[in-house]
């Protein structure tokens, strides 16, 4: 049985503990030197076989949420500003049981978007919408 066959049947709360501790454990990897460009959006099996960087984590952790069931609107793709950084980033979002957590490869736990003071959300992608942020 396959990981994400393994989790079938958790609480939403837990799987996106799981998911987002398992595909932190992949080796970050600029685009530039995966790549050899720039920006490089990768799919999730580009991803299992090369790693990634950011937005790669985001969407390996959205394509395997959607997976074990969650629907569209309970999960966002988010680009972000780092303040602290003063880059941009790329982290998942998850809406469950009427909070709002962020899923991060830079941060080791799933918490509570409240929680996150240095991000800017820029725009969200779900698989049929994209929004805007307005600051």
């Amino acid at each position: 049985m396959t990981y994400i066959g393994k989790q079938k049947g958790k609480d939403k709360l837990t799987l996106i503990k799981e998911i987002n501790a398992r595909m932190n454990k992949a080796k970050y990897i600029s685009d530039s030197n995966n790549w050899g460009q720039k920006d490089f959006w990768a799919t999730p099996s580009e991803f299992m076989a090369k790693f990634g960087d950011c937005e790669d984590y985001a969407i390996i952790k959205y394509i395997s949420l959607r997976m074990l069931g969650f629907k569209e609107n309970e999960i966002r793709v988010v680009a972000v500003k780092d303040l602290n950084l003063k880059v941009g980033h790329a982290i998942l979002v998850a809406f469950v049981d009427g909070k709002t957590y962020v899923l991060d490869n830079q941060i080791k736990q799933v918490v509570e978007a409240s929680t996150v003071r240095h991000y800017q959300p820029v725009f969200s992608i779900g698989t049929k919408t994209w929004w805007r942020h307005r600051v």
